[in-house]
């Protein structure tokens, strides 16, 4: 069988969205794909383009199957464009001048953006926001001495992200220039677009509306310094940032003599075809109906009509739904229907919330109480159902008017929502794909993920995606069991307020009471790290000693030869020179491996067990104490130097970093705790991907949570904003706590947080207005835990039956096994 030749126009997300679906329908392998991209790399994730600041690598946001790179089905080209199409003979022309027939041909080549003829538009340090190229151009620029100020012009979605990614870059002074009165006015309309502009002040960034640009002046390099407007106002930019909107990428059409739109675009009809027959266009190249998408959402619409179109099963596509929900800044924001109806037609229930900075409005039909729309930002509960009482997927609620209260008040039923219901509008994901998923098999939120993508993207659906897989299980009959284990039929959660209300100190106790059997090495260790956060005694003691997994059991790391690390506290990377000193000299007689941690500690590897405490007491001689990298607890508290030494500093980082580890260190919890402090927005503690992250600000401190690194990065949160210290304590007093007493076992905060119902509201809910009742509870816990903090090591060192646990041999203590080493540019290591 003679396969037709399928030839895609453009690598972006729509158009490998196209061949993920083509292929996947095409059982019989009836068709041949060569994908032609301009850029020099697979297709990448650009609604998380902004990520790849916070650390995602491009691996990270590609979206192209690895398989798909390599197989005889698909033929990539990158680097490459179509320079011509031949639409009668069916002939392409690429750049290199090769050409290549094709049966059926696919323009999928996006957009482009719009840089306003504003004077000096083309200095130096001007940029647009479109690729990974544009942003490595951006980051190249920023991390000059030299550039302190950035501005962006156009105050719509990727320009509001970029301007958050300049002051990620460490850029103190960032503005963004929009010629609308507010931001997103198409979308929010004015309540919402004024609610965001808060949002966005609240945040550093510096936002001018409904100004006009007039000129851009150069410095004597030829670089761009600063935008003039219209009525004189100067505002100083080092780095200029262009994200005014973005025009269809129609030239090859237009040369080729496809018929295009007035205002640009590819024309097509419902199926998709444009003017030349075996010509076809989609994403935001293609006009349909005189309208152009410039969201992804509706072009992957149009690459799943097209690809069951050409496997025989036609789809006509009828137009996309326009309502998306996102995060911008951290911040959610939401629009729906017909968001800006205003006028005699309509009437509005409108709540408008400045101290929290919460706006929702509901647009409805005045003569029949219709709901049309609405807007939300800040709380966005209930949009899901919303959109489909819009949409006529759903019977509107009587009690419609309760809906435009925030969650806090009425929380919304995501059970409630129908099939069609877009959940995650970043990745066009319906509920009814996410039901079908769980009917496959897919139990969990990251099982969900990895079969529909939901959540993948800016991460805002997750809570509700978690909620409707938990209310589908429970709809299929499936016990949603929140088991610890086989011996607990109840999760940590319930165990830890079991134990903390009856006040048991031992695991007999506990498991008498609420167990069966001896145990696992489930519910082993998740029970003594509940009853270490509760009672803060030391960890070996009693029936605990039992219960610890290796690392704990010895108060260090298990190395992979059997010997074990040595890590001291080093409050905020603070140390004097004669402990630097001393931790040299005792490296030096054991014959340890010296390693420099990315948590600003020091790392002494090699170490057999019988010369722990031998070790631990020239550390604590040099007036340093237990670090507890073997334990889930506080690891370090990372920071920069700060006002003290740092010209960019605005408060005194590292002293509020010793503050902090100071106060927490040792505290028991379900998985380890990281944390951060930066000097100033520069934020070279890299505190947004930490647990807890602290920046400064010139009035005071910022907190971040729930962020963390590893296999899986997560950017934290933004919590609440210029915080005195004392206020800021508390407030991770409380978040620790909390998170102590709710998360599952072995959850970081990032994953608890995503999992929790109402998320970071909820949390903010809870521990900021006390909407539980139990802050002064929270409070006294972390008290408790400050006033009986012990030195794991020191407490060891001071009892010598403790020490007797320190022998790898009972029955012959004086007997150890003798490791074997190589060397290893000057240091020792297994071999």
């Amino acid at each position: 069988m003679q396969r037709r030749h399928v030839l895609v126009v453009g690598n972006g997300m729509v158009g490998q969205r196209f061949v993920d679906r083509l292929v996947a329908e095409d059982e019989s392998g009836a068709f041949e794909v060569t994908v032609v991209g301009e850029e020099p790399r697979p297709a990448y994730d650009r609604v998380a383009l902004s990520t790849w600041f916070e650390g995602r690598t491009e691996a990270d946001l590609c979206l192209v199957d690895p398989t798909f790179v390599d197989s005889e089905r698909v033929d990539y080209r990158f680097g490459h464009t179509v320079d011509a199409i031949d639409t009668e003979a069916r002939v392409a022309t690429l750049d290199d001048g090769s050409s290549l027939a094709f049966d059926e041909l696919v323009l999928a080549t996006g957009s482009y953006p719009f840089v306003p003829p504003i004077p000096g538009h083309d200095l130096g340090g001007s940029f647009v926001y479109r690729t990974l190229d544009d942003l490595a151009a951006i980051k190249s620029w920023a991390d000059a001495d030299s550039c302190t100020s950035g501005l962006v012009i156009g105050g719509g979605l990727l320009g509001l992200e970029a301007a958050n990614a300049l002051r990620a870059l460490g850029l103190d002074d960032v503005h963004v220039v929009e010629m609308a009165p507010y931001p997103m006015p198409q979308q929010l309309g004015e309540g919402g677009g004024r609610m965001l502009a808060r949002w966005v002040d609240s945040l550093g960034v510096q936002l001018h509306c409904g100004v006009a640009p007039d000129h851009f002046a150069a410095d004597e390099s030829g670089a761009v310094e600063r935008l003039v407007m219209s009525d004189g106002t100067e505002y100083r930019c080092d780095l200029v940032v262009f994200s005014a909107g973005v025009r269809p990428r129609d030239q090859v059409a237009r040369a080729s003599g496809i018929d295009v739109g007035e205002r640009g675009g590819v024309i097509v009809d419902d199926t998709l075809a444009t003017s030349a027959p075996h010509v076809w266009a989609i994403g935001e190249v293609a006009v349909h109906r005189e309208r152009v998408y410039g969201l992804v959402a509706p072009g992957y619409e149009m690459a799943a009509a097209l690809a069951s179109r050409l496997v025989g099963e036609p789809l006509d596509y009828s137009g996309s739904d326009l309502s998306t929900k996102l995060k911008l800044l951290g911040v959610d924001v939401a629009s729906f229907g017909q968001s800006n109806a205003a006028g005699d037609g309509v009437d509005e229930l409108v709540y408008n919330d400045p101290v929290n900075k919460i706006f929702r409005r509901l647009v409805l039909d005045a003569d029949t109480g219709e709901l049309l729309g609405g807007a939300l930002v800040g709380d966005v509960s209930g949009y899901e159902l919303l959109t489909a009482v819009t949409l006529g997927q759903a019977t509107q609620p009587d009690d419609l008017p309760a809906y435009v209260l925030p969650s806090s008040v009425r929380p919304p039923d995501e059970g409630a929502l129908p099939d069609g219901a877009l959940l995650c509008s970043c990745n066009a994901v319906s509920v009814g794909t996410i039901r079908s998923a769980v009917a496959d098999g897919n139990t969990t939120v990251s099982e969900i993920k990895a079969a529909t993508c939901a959540g993948t993207s800016c991460g805002g659906c997750v809570p509700g995606v978690a909620t409707l897989v938990r209310n589908e299980l429970e709809n299929l009959g499936v016990e949603v069991s929140n088991a610890l284990c086989e011996h607990f039929d109840q999760s940590r959660r319930e165990l830890f307020a079991l134990v903390r209300f009856h006040r048991h100190r031992t695991w007999a106790e506990v498991l008498d009471n609420h167990g069966s059997g001896r145990g696992c090495e489930i519910c082993r260790p998740t029970i003594a790290s509940i009853l270490a956060s509760l009672s803060n005694g030391y960890v070996l003691d009693g029936d605990q000693s039992s219960l610890q997994d290796t690392n704990d059991h010895h108060l260090a790391n298990m190395q992979r030869n059997g010997t074990y690390s040595v890590i001291p506290r080093v409050p905020g990377g603070e140390i004097t020179p004669d402990q630097l000193i001393a931790l040299g000299q005792i490296a030096k007689d054991f014959d340890l491996y010296v390693k420099i941690t990315g948590g600003q500690r020091i790392d002494l590897l090699g170490a057999q067990m019988h010369d722990l405490p031998g070790i631990w007491q020239r550390v604590v001689d040099a007036g340093m104490e237990s670090g507890h990298a073997y334990g889930k607890a506080l690891r370090t508290v990372k920071s920069c130097v700060g006002s003290v030494w740092c010209r960019y500093g605005v408060q005194d980082s590292v002293g509020m970093a010793i503050r902090l580890e100071e106060r927490y260190r040792g505290l028991r919890s379900p998985h380890k705790l990281k944390m951060g402090v930066s000097g100033c927005t520069r934020e070279c503690a890299e505190a947004q991907s930490k647990d807890v992250g602290v920046i400064a600000t010139e009035t005071g401190w910022n907190l971040y949570v729930a962020g963390n690194g590893g296999r899986s990065p997560r950017h934290a949160d933004l919590f609440a904003t210029d915080l005195t210290d004392d206020e800021l304590v508390q407030l991770i007093d409380r978040f620790l706590m909390y998170y102590v007493r709710t998360a599952d076992r072995l959850q970081r905060t990032s994953v608890w947080l995503e999992a929790l119902d109402g998320g970071l509201e909820h949390v903010r809910d809870v521990i900021v207005d006390d909407s539980l009742g139990i802050c002064c509870e929270l409070d006294a816990d972390i008290t408790l835990h400050v006033d009986t903090y012990e030195c794991e090591w020191k407490a060891t060192l001071a009892d010598p039956a403790r020490l007797e646990h320190f022998v790898e041999f009972v029955n012959a203590p004086q007997e150890h096994s003798t490791p074997v080493w190589v060397e290893t540019r000057g240091q020792r290591v297994p071999a």
